[in-house]
């Protein structure tokens, strides 16, 4: 009995190191492509925060089908397309709106004379909000994005998109008419005017280096997520996460707000710019979730934080 139960969990233990394997091989694969999928789903969501939850579920569901595939396809598109339709999901789980048909702009002629000049489209694009694209439809939304900020051909966006090059054409057009409107017309976004005491003890506690004292404030059921590396959950588990910063000198923390949420950000060096941010979800004055984005710094590229100013009174 007792060689069967020792049998059953070495064999339990062997298919777990397996699988983790297998994950930590297919997350190096998608490396490169990991930071363009970011850039595309924060916009398609609105927020950086919602954009990496799709990222999550892409490559979660792209792992699962590559599982039950004989043969590799071309990984680019196949995530893009697979990005594509859990950020469309999420937008309308998340709005209850109907179902949109993709090729809705497939009545309006794809004449050249339609698109505006590329290399300013490709900037307002580019410096527009974040929120402003879901002021457009998702086929609009995706195009613009796809053409305007990712650079991806008309013959790649249709491929992605299940759509004909006339109707991405369309859609194009379409899309950078609405944005330029969205943007003009946008107010700023709203955010708390100050941060939470529980950040502020938090952020102080971490610049302390006051283990225990950051350990305190966990939920037993927090979560923490360190982008690109690893998941834990539970206290005991997340609570060996600070080590890493323990054996780490010459950062620095403050609290602010990053894409409109609260979170800490850390800097490496003397840049006046944070390296990187790490975003608190909070529940009953204790810390519910962690997400650490150490590993995953091109999120610094489409998102922004903003500092609390200093009382000089």
């Amino acid at each position: 009995m007792g060689g069967s139960t020792a049998e059953g969990a070495s064999g339990e233990a062997e298919l777990l190191g397996v699988l983790d394997d297998g994950r930590r091989r297919f997350l190096a694969l998608v490396a490169e492509i990991r930071p363009e999928l970011l850039r595309y789903c924060a916009r398609m969501t609105g927020s950086v925060a919602d954009g990496e939850d799709v990222v999550q579920d892409t490559l979660a569901r792209a792992c699962y089908e590559l599982s039950q595939m004989t043969e590799l396809p071309p990984l680019r598109p196949w995530l893009f397309t697979i990005a594509h339709h859990r950020a469309i999901d999420r937008w309308r789980r998340e709005s209850h709106r109907a179902a949109e048909p993709l090729d809705a702009a497939n009545d309006v002629a794809a004449d050249a004379a339609l698109e505006p000049e590329h290399a300013a489209a490709r900037r307002q694009a580019v410096q527009a909000a974040l929120s402003t694209f879901l002021a457009l439809a998702p086929a609009q939304r995706a195009c613009v994005i796809l053409k305007d900020v990712l650079d991806h051909s008309l013959d790649e966006i249709a491929g992605e998109l299940a759509l004909s090059v006339p109707a991405v054409k369309a859609a194009l057009h379409r899309g950078r008419v609405a944005l330029r409107a969205a943007a003009s017309a946008a107010p700023a976004a709203a955010r708390a005017a100050t941060i939470s005491p529980a950040l502020v003890e938090y952020v102080r506690l971490f610049g302390r280096h006051d283990w225990d004292g950051v350990r305190a404030l966990l939920a037993d059921d927090v979560r923490l997520d360190l982008v690109a590396q690893r998941k834990a959950a539970g206290r005991r588990a997340v609570g060996s996460y600070f080590s890493n910063y323990a054996r780490t000198a010459g950062w620095r923390v403050a609290p602010g707000w990053f894409d409109g949420r609260e979170a800490m950000a850390v800097w490496t060096d003397a840049s006046a710019e944070p390296a990187y941010v790490v975003a608190l979800e909070w529940r009953d004055g204790r810390v519910a979730a962690i997400r650490d984005f150490r590993y995953a710094r091109y999120v610094m590229v489409d998102g922004r934080f903003e500092a609390e100013a200093e009382d000089t009174t």
